[in-house]
């Protein structure tokens, strides 16, 4: 019964790495996915929403049991449709950083990556230093934004640009869907997220019953910002004791 964790955008699987050494397991799969970080692409992969829950399923379906999902940013989405669309194969879920909410209006600049043309020359002009810039300014730690930052390569841009002009109306489109979720879920939110404030992690959580947690003075990588709380809130889900 392994737990799977699945980052988001603009990230790579390095976003777990302060968490993982206080999840006191050993059967942690860290999920990579294709496009970013210089991972491959499958043949036919349009890099759209429902290619990437599709793929997550796939993944979750190759593992021995039920798997506990966590998911941040566009990984919590992809968790979250992927409980719904093989609820049997889910333990456990948690999620934050991400509304999934039909009353949700993008940010900035996803609205830019939405628009075609528009968003191919803000990913031009988005080169390592910019991305790390803008990191940084997001509370991403500077080792971290720097990593992140020097992933970021054609491939990565063109799967960005794809996935978020698919998923203009996810809100609507998977929300409704939520319905489907049969199991415990715990939601994670910084207090002080840019992106999505902490009433859309309320709103989340009403929709799905899940628990949740709001880091006080966090932005929105709370698994760089708050590890140890973190860590401390997903072992006591999985545990049962809260």
């Amino acid at each position: 019964m392994p737990a799977v964790l699945v980052h988001g955008v603009p990230d790579t699987e390095r976003i777990w790495r302060a968490v993982l050494p206080a999840l006191g397991r050993a059967d942690v799969v860290t999920l990579r996915l294709p496009g970013f970080g210089g991972a491959p692409v499958p043949d036919g992969f349009d890099a759209t929403k429902d290619a990437y829950a599709r793929w997550l399923v796939e993944q979750i379906a190759a593992q021995p049991g039920p798997v506990d999902l966590v998911g941040h940013d566009w990984g919590a989405l992809l968790v979250l449709r992927a409980a719904c669309l093989a609820p049997e194969r889910v333990r456990t879920w948690v999620a934050g950083g991400a509304p999934l909410d039909p009353e949700y209006v993008w940010h900035r600049a996803a609205q830019l990556w939405q628009t075609p043309e528009v968003g191919e020359k803000v990913m031009a002009q988005t080169t390592p230093a910019a991305m790390e810039k803008a990191l940084a300014a997001a509370a991403v730690p500077p080792d971290d934004a720097r990593e992140a930052a020097g992933r970021l390569d054609a491939t990565m841009k063109d799967c960005i640009l794809r996935l978020y002009r698919s998923a203009i109306t996810v809100g609507r489109e998977w929300g409704a869907d939520l319905v489907r979720l049969r199991a415990p879920g715990l939601l994670l939110w910084g207090a002080a997220d840019p992106y999505a404030g902490p009433e859309w992690g309320e709103r989340l959580a009403k929709a799905t019953g899940a628990r949740l947690v709001i880091f006080p003075g966090c932005s929105h990588w709370w698994s760089l910002e708050r590890p140890a709380e973190v860590a401390a809130e997903i072992r006591a889900h999985w545990s049962g004791l809260r």
